[in-house]
Formats: structure tokens, sequence, C-alpha cells
């Protein structure tokens, strides 16, 4: 039941009283004249503490202030309902309890002022208990000694709360109205319809409150449909907080404070004073005082005491007792266990175990390790065994046992060989790839060193160590032109434009532009006229010295002579640059050659170590430079540092090939590894692959087809299949799909070239011949 008691406006529990009850008994009716003769006096004085106290109660629950007494109540069944007003309090109780405390502080006209009130309330305070009990014993004379002990149990039960103790009617929140017309005002625990009492008139209702003396404790609660009476404990509380004081008589509103706050690590001053200069330099006093204790230190005076070291051992095998010796170990293993005796290894076996002669010699036939290490015997006492001849042997054995044991446990995985073997796309879904030998092209006498296709696929061009360079068509394998030369050619290439039938030869230390007169008579003209020989300019001082631009008179073109042997040559994708590789220039081993200018340039950055060869970036201005160990990418645009330097770990890089989207990298070395790089991924090596027993001689990736091969001095090639993803989340595909044998043992193979179109792969020999491998 939630309501305010002391309210203004009439709750639904005061509805139906109006008027406040008259006490029954003569001494009520004592108490009463005594309070209303002192009233006049005291009545001013309480009004502004009840005005006060009153917004304090307000708050109140009626479940907090009223506890059910069906014991002590005298009620014979009246439902009237009853009110519990603040006047009850003050007529009957308090002001008595004023006229005894205030007796003789009243002034000459009879009002004592409200600072005096609130002086004697302590004495109040302390005689409340004593007038309450004489008031509570002259209002129950009639009960006798029986309502004492009923009024102690009422004490007890008062200490219940509406949490401990559920109300009767389980209806909740719903409006008592919605009951009026019903014959039951809600439901219990159990599900049962709260029946309504009967209601008594107002004359038998009055008459029946007039009778019981304690009708002035009493509140009907509407919710539960039953009468409440508030015990002695509840009637001090409400007293109490009426004079604005703590519901509890032990609350102690005056209690010595307690400082919380801890001042020895204050941090901010307690006074805003500005710090003086003094604090700003160091103290002589202080530095004095250190100074002694400096002094005393040094005469031994003051002594430290040395903490001791515990010493950092532990038990190898743990103890069992204590736990943390177990949790040092990454896993804690207890010793080996020693086999413990059975009944052979006693003094005394029995028959069966004892072996027969017949027995023992079986054992001499067995293997050294298949034996019986003991053979039991059988002594009549202890004092006719002899010493044990194996004690020494087995306690060797047991300290290697406790030596040898792991310390640490050891899961051991069962994985199938085959299981780690990555999954690789059949050959059959790979193809076209070149398997099989389709053509040979024979005619030179030397080990055939290099060999270029034209950017058609019609045709192409072989440098020999017998001198001589060879134009070959590819279908019919004829041999169309020769050049001959005096020296063994290093290198051949062809022009990647298909309107400059161009071919570029390195032999020793020249460089020769020949004209291989394919095209058509526009075409031709335009070589000739590059090719003349008449407007070569001056060269520059700086590059002088290591190139010169010279006409060629017996092949009728041009030839660039320098200061070292050429060892590889590069054409840019636009066929107007090529890049000559110096392998002995060292930091002047790469020059790059303009034929429409006749102009030759170095690089405008410095190169670190012994070059090796150079590839051009299909699509960008870069440049790949391979030394021995790494290979760095330069901007041509820009002069300074390498832009991206990538570590091959090879003992010496041998060829190179760039892939047609310029962001992968096939590298090989004179080991017979090679790399795969991806640019994007890292600057070490995506895969690195172990094919050949002997140097690569060379590396050569298709244009247009996912293939790369590679060819060394085991005189065998290996094709590979090579899927770039345009996901750059998906790493490329590498697969390897076939071994081409067939060139003899003697050299191995020099040059590998893919055809331009088809996914056909042509291969130099060391003997001479020039093999075409087709699918």
């Amino acid at each position: 039941l939630k309501t305010n008691f002391f309210s203004d406006e009439t709750s639904p529990l005061e509805a139906p009283m109006t008027k406040k009850k008259s006490k029954g008994a003569d001494d009520d009716k004592m108490i009463e004249t005594k309070s209303k003769s002192v009233s006049g006096k005291s009545q001013k004085q309480k009004k502004p503490v009840e005005k006060e106290v009153e917004k304090e109660v307000k708050s109140l629950k009626e479940e907090d202030l009223v506890q059910e007494s069906a014991t002590d109540s005298d009620y014979d069944g009246d439902n009237s309902p009853g009110s519990l007003h603040s006047d009850d309090f003050d007529s009957d109780i308090f002001d008595s309890e004023d006229d005894v405390t205030q007796g003789g502080t009243e002034d000459g006209d009879g009002e004592s002022s409200e600072d005096e009130l609130h002086d004697h309330e302590g004495s109040i305070d302390n005689e409340d208990d004593d007038e309450s009990e004489q008031i509570d014993s002259d209002n129950n004379e009639e009960d006798g000694s029986d309502e004492g002990s009923e009024r102690g149990e009422a004490v007890e039960e008062s200490d219940s709360s509406e949490d401990e103790v559920a109300p009767r009617n389980t209806v909740g929140d719903v409006p008592l109205a919605w009951y009026e017309d019903e014959k039951h005002i809600g439901y219990d625990v159990a599900g049962k319809k709260i029946t309504k009492k009967e209601k008594q008139d107002k004359l038998d209702s009055f008459l029946a409150s007039m009778d019981d003396s304690k009708n002035w404790r009493k509140i009907y609660d509407e919710y539960n449909d039953e009468e409440v009476e508030l015990t002695k404990e509840e009637s001090k509380l409400i007293r109490r907080m009426l004079k604005g004081k703590a519901p509890h008589a032990d609350f102690d509103p005056y209690a010595p404070y307690i400082d919380w706050f801890k001042w020895d690590d204050a941090i901010h001053p307690l006074s805003s004073a500005p710090e003086p200069k003094r604090r700003f330099i160091p103290s002589k006093w202080e530095a004095k005082i250190v100074v002694n204790y400096v002094r005393l230190i040094r005469m031994g005076v003051i002594k430290f005491d040395k903490p001791e070291e515990e010493p950092n051992v532990y038990l190898l095998w743990g103890d069992d007792s204590k736990s943390d010796q177990k949790s040092k170990h990454l896993t804690y293993i207890p010793p080996p266990k020693q086999k413990l005796p059975g009944h052979e290894e006693s003094y005394n076996p029995s028959l069966e175990y004892i072996p027969t002669e017949e027995e023992k010699a079986s054992y001499e036939l067995m293997y050294e390790e298949d034996r019986p290490k003991f053979i039991p015997k059988r002594f009549t006492s202890l004092r006719s065994i002899p010493a044990y001849e194996n004690a020494l042997k087995e306690s060797f054995e047991r300290c290697l046992d406790l030596y040898l044991c792991p310390r640490v446990r050891k899961k051991r995985i069962n994985i199938d060989p085959e299981s780690l073997k990555p999954k690789l796309p059949s050959r059959k879904d790979l193809r076209p790839y070149p398997n099989s030998c389709y053509l040979e092209y024979k005619g030179h006498t030397g080990g055939v060193t290099s060999i270029s296709t034209d950017s058609s696929g019609q045709w192409i061009a072989s440098g020999s160590t017998d001198g001589s360079v060879r134009m070959w068509e590819v279908e019919t394998g004829r041999c169309l032109k020769v050049w001959q030369f005096d020296e063994a050619i290093m290198c051949v290439a062809w022009n990647p434009l298909s309107r400059l039938p161009i071919l570029a030869i390195a032999m020793g230390r020249d460089l020769f532009f020949l004209n291989t007169e394919l095209g058509t008579d526009e075409e031709q003209e335009v070589v000739k006229e590059m090719l003349h020989s008449g407007n070569i300019p001056e060269p520059e001082t700086s590059v002088a010295a290591i190139v010169t631009w010279l006409p060629d008179e017996l092949h009728g073109g041009i030839k660039t002579r320098h200061f070292k042997n050429i060892s590889s040559i590069d054409w840019h994708r636009k066929g107007d640059y090529l890049s000559t590789v110096m392998a002995s220039g060292e930091t002047r081993g790469v020059v790059l050659h303009q034929l429409s200018k006749k102009k030759t340039q170095r690089l405008p950055f410095k190169i670190r170590g012994l070059p090796v060869c150079t590839v051009f970036h299909p699509s960008l201005s870069y440049i790949f430079v391979a030394t021995r160990k790494e290979v760095r990418v330069y901007n041509l645009l820009k002069t300074g540092v390498a832009t991206k330097k990538l570590e091959t770990g090879l003992r010496e890089i041998s060829s190179m090939a760039i892939h047609p989207g310029g962001d992968n990298l096939i590298v090989g070395s004179k080991e017979g590894r090679m790399c795969w790089f991806d640019m994007d991924l890292s600057s070490k090596p995506y895969k690195t692959l172990k094919n050949h027993p002997k140097d690569i001689t060379n590396v050569a990736v298709h244009r247009s087809y996912p293939l790369f091969a590679s060819c060394s001095e085991d005189s065998t090639a290996y094709v590979f299949h090579g899927m770039v993803y345009n996901d750059l989340n998906q790493n490329p595909l590498i697969v390897p799909l076939e071994i081409l044998r067939g060139h003899s043992s003697k050299g191995g193979v020099l040059d590998c070239k893919f055809h331009p179109r088809q996914p056909w792969l042509f291969t130099a020999g060391a003997d001479s011949i020039i093999k075409l491998y087709c699918h």
C-alpha cells in the first residue's frame, strides 16, 4: 500500500473518517484534558516544526510504517476504515510531552519561543520512551498482563519488510475501483479470490472504535481489506520523524569527521603563495648532510647489508610436493620409473620360474639383445645370497635413462607426405606447351651461342662461335642469309619493331647494326637512312673514352667499338635504344645507344658491383640491372639511387627475363637455381626452383602464353607454366610441364627463345644445332 500519510488531500484510507476518534477509557480522557490545557501554549511552537516534518514524511510508504497484528487486537469485526493522522499524535502524546518538558520554560504571556523548543529536544527525546510506556500502560490496564506478551510479539514482527513478506493481494497495480461492483478485491498467491468483508454501519463502527483502546494505532489497508496496527517501535519512528530527527535513535548526526585524504604524498600546495627563490637553488644544508653521510660510508661507520643471492637451482625432475617447480618447465614429465621386481627376482622363487639346463643352453643361442637380463636362482636363506653382479651396470643405465629422457613433451603428428605436396592442375589442362622436337636448323660449324626471333615470328637469327650469323626461315628451316665475321659471336638481337628489320650483333668489343634487307621498299629506305654513316656526330667527352661510332664498310652498316668486351645486349620496346653490358667495365659497364641520333650515353646513376645483364621494362621507363648477387631497378627519368633492390640469395646470376606484365621477374643462376620475383609482393623471391644440376645459361618468358623456360649446360631445357592473375590477392601459379632433351651432352644448351606468337621454343646448343620444339 503506497500512500502519503500526512498530506493535505484526503487519501482513500481517510475518506470514511474525517473526525478524530475519542478514546474509550477514562485514562485517555485524562490525557486529553491534560493536553488541551497546554495546547494553547505549545500550538504555536509545534506548527513550524510540524510543517518541516510533514514534507519529509510524505515520501514514506505504509509498508515501512505498519505491520499486521492479528493477535493483540480487540477488534470484533468492525471493518470501517480508520485513519492515522498527525493530530492523533500531537493531541494525545506530543502535547503531553511538551507540557511536561516545557512546563518550567513558559514565558509570561504563556508562549515559549521556537529556539527554546530546539534547546530542549534532547530532554524530550530522552523522556519519550518513559512517557510512551506510561501512556501505553494507562491505555492497556483493561487488557492485563497477557497483552504485554502480545506487544512483545508485535515488536518482534515489526522487523519484517515489504521484501520479506509478500502482500496477500496479487493484483499488482490494478486500481481497486475496478472491483467496486465485485464481491472480491483480488486474488491471493494460490489464485483464490479474496472476498470482501461485510461492512458495518457507521453507528456500530463508531461504538466499536470507542470501546477499542488501541483504535488510534489502527490503519485500514484497503488493498488487502484488513486492518493493520502500528507497533510501539513504528510509533516511535513516526514520532522522531515528526520532530525532524533521524528515524533511528542510534544514528549519530554529529559523528567525528574522518579525513580520508592522504596528505603525505600531496602534489598540490595548501597555499597559492608563490615559491620563494631559495627553492630554485640547491640547499647547502642538505648538501652538508649528504657529505656527512658520504664520509661515514667511506669510513665504514655506515654499512649496508648485501642482499644474499639465492641459488638458482631447482630439482631436475621436480618435486611432487611443490607445484611451483612444475610450472617452471614447459610441460612436466615425471622421471622414468624402474620396473618393479617380480616373482622371478625373489631369492626363493617358485619352481616354475627357475629355468632348466636346456632353457639356459637355448639362451646362449639367442641374440644378445633378446636374451633375458636376469636368470632366477634359488637360495635357501638370505645369508647365502651373493652380491648382485649387475648392480653397477644397472645403476649406470638408470642414470642414462634419467639423463637422456627429453625434458619437453613433443607432440608427434602423423602427416601423409602426399598431403604436403601442392595441389597442382593436370598438365593436360595446361596445354598447349612445347613438348616435342619439330625442326632442326643445321649449318653452323661451331656452337650456337645466341638466337633471336623477329617480331613477326617468320625469321630467326643465330650467332655461333665460328664467327657466322645466319638468318633462317622458321617454318621451312631454310637459311636465307649468312654474315661472316672474324670473331666468335656473343649476342644477336632483332629489333622489336617490324618496320625496322635491323639486327644487332655483339662480338668482342664491337657492336654491329646490320640491315637484313627485309620488308618493303619504304621500310628499306628508312633503314638505310638510319644506318648511313655520313651523319655521325662527335661524341661527348664523358663517353668518348667508352664508345666510338664507326662506319661498317664491309657489311654496309654501322658499328660501335667499346673499351671492354660486350657480354649482353637488349633492345628497348620502341626500337630506338639499345643497352650494352660490359661485364668487366665496373661502373662504366652499362651504356645506352640511340640509333636514330647515333649517340651514346651513360646511365644517370652509379652501378654497384659487376653488371651481368640488363632488361628494359615492357611498358614503363624502368631498367633492371643485374649484378652477380642482386638486381636493382632504376628509373630512367630520374637520377639517384635505385627505386627497388631485389635480394636473390644466389651465388652468381647468369641471366634474367621479365614477364610481359612487368610485375614479375625471373632470374637464373650458375648454380642451377631459378628465382621468381613478384615485385608487388616482396623484394625476396616468391619461388626458388632447383631444377638443373649445372649452370643455367638463359631464361625466357613468352609474350602472350603463360609459359617460361630455362636452359642449362646439362643439355636440357625445362618448360614451366607461369600464370599471373589480375587479382593482386592471388599469387602466381607455377607448374613444371616438360623437360626437353635432344642436344648432345657436349657443352649443353647455350640459349633458348620463345616464338613471339606460337607456343614454340627454340633452343641453341653447343653441338651447332638449333631445335624447334612444338606442342
